[in-house]
């Protein structure tokens, strides 16, 4: 023991059984994260997040959310990723740590994706036809209904890096009528169980000491 605190825990947020389904694996050495399932919505987020923070083992965590998002740029494709530069929905804006690293992490984990960063705008519906055009006129290139959320209770209740990384399941030339029936819900899928050592080297770089 060299008397040094141990580092602060990664706890990862994602809203649906098929997310956590993709981001259960092992071998992640002795980097401590949690995987938490907050449900649909941005209330079950901030809800489910909060308790999850309230726990002494979590207090100090990074947050980092995650899953699946629609996008609304042309040319998005299902199975790019998203690495918010910011979120923001009523609640307000939040500022995204590290996303030039992890651009660079997941490319490494996932070569010959694409991977976009930008805003991330938070929605309580999911989002089709001519409303995709109305929020890419507010600048955001992709849209969920739980990181505005999430980052946003987990910055309120303690200073801590934050960050959010979609996979895109759906696109404007692209809809998807329900995830995982179609060949865009099974691309996302497959990109989303190959990012989680992308995220843990990301956790692990930003707590690394400064020189």
């Amino acid at each position: 023991m060299d008397g040094r605190p141990a580092p602060a825990p990664l706890l990862i947020a994602c809203a649906l059984g098929i997310e956590r389904l993709a981001l259960r694996r092992g071998g992640l050495g002795d980097t401590a994260v949690t995987v938490l399932r907050t449900g649909m919505g941005p209330e079950a987020a901030e809800t489910a997040v909060t308790r999850a923070l309230a726990d002494p083992a979590l207090r100090d965590a990074v947050v980092l959310a995650t899953g699946f998002c629609a996008g609304l740029a042309p040319g998005m494709h299902p199975g790019d990723l998203v690495v918010a530069e910011e979120t923001r929905d009523p609640r307000g804006t939040t500022r995204c740590d590290g996303t030039e690293l992890l651009v660079k992490e997941l490319v490494r984990a996932v070569p010959g994706h694409t991977v976009h960063t930008g805003l991330l705008i938070g929605s309580d519906h999911v989002v089709r036809g001519h409303e995709r055009a109305d929020l890419l006129a507010t600048g955001a290139i992709a849209v969920d209904m739980e990181s505005a959320a999430t980052l946003h209770c987990a910055v309120r209740t303690g200073v801590r890096p934050v960050a959010a990384v979609r996979v895109v399941v759906d696109a404007p030339e692209h809809e998807l009528v329900r995830i995982g029936t179609l060949r865009g819900g099974i691309s996302a899928f497959r990109v989303l169980r190959s990012v989680l050592p992308a995220f843990v080297e990301w956790h692990r770089s930003l707590l690394l000491p400064r020189r």
